[in-house]
């Protein structure tokens, strides 16, 4: 399932390298995405890891929908859907670049500087509200949007062990823009 160039039935770990460069957009609120990690059923720190509960089902949905959960009871937290259906695999979106809607951001997220208006996957959630409501929504249905990243702006992509877990910590499956000021935090 191809959407915005990212192929959403591939493995977790290239579904969230594709995704740098992208843009997504709610309400047309959002903008490039330059931190992601993937999340696989084989993975002991995926929600998926103990198979289908209530709380994970959008994750086994099929590919190309969103998976939201609410980390630590305050924050809701984005994640696309990738593999066939019935898997159990995603992407965590971790940073945003903002690009639109930036006045909307701001009164989400106060005043704040903008490279952490979307820096943590906590802040990306507030920043687009997001909700519960959004869980299972496909990725290409309105309101959400994802576009293609510009072929013409070449990205360098690092990739390192995810952020916050306890679990394969070790798994190099954070991917982010290099360089970029908007990541939660920078590669080593």
């Amino acid at each position: 399932m191809l959407i915005a160039g990212v192929d959403f039935a591939g493995p977790a770990d290239a579904v969230a390298r594709q995704l740098i460069g992208t843009t997504v957009l709610v309400d047309g609120v959002g903008g490039r995405i330059v931190e992601t990690e993937a999340y696989d059923r084989d993975d002991p720190a995926s929600h998926t890891f103990g198979g289908p509960t209530p709380r994970n089902a959008a994750m086994f949905g099929p590919p190309g929908r969103l998976y939201v959960y609410r980390s630590y009871g305050l924050h809701w937290c984005l994640n696309f859907v990738c593999r066939e259906e019935g898997h159990g695999a995603g992407v965590l979106i971790r940073a945003l670049e903002p690009t639109a809607g930036l006045d909307r951001i701001r009164a989400r997220r106060g005043t704040i500087a903008d490279p952490l208006l979307c820096a943590g996957p906590g802040r990306v959630g507030q920043a687009l509200a997001i909700d519960a409501a959004f869980n299972g929504m496909p990725l290409d249905d309105d309101p959400l949007a994802l576009l293609p990243a510009d072929p013409r702006v070449p990205v360098d992509i690092r990739s390192g062990p995810r952020i916050g877990i306890s679990k394969a910590a070790d798994v190099p499956w954070r991917f982010g823009e290099a360089g970029s000021r908007y990541l939660s935090r920078p590669f080593r």
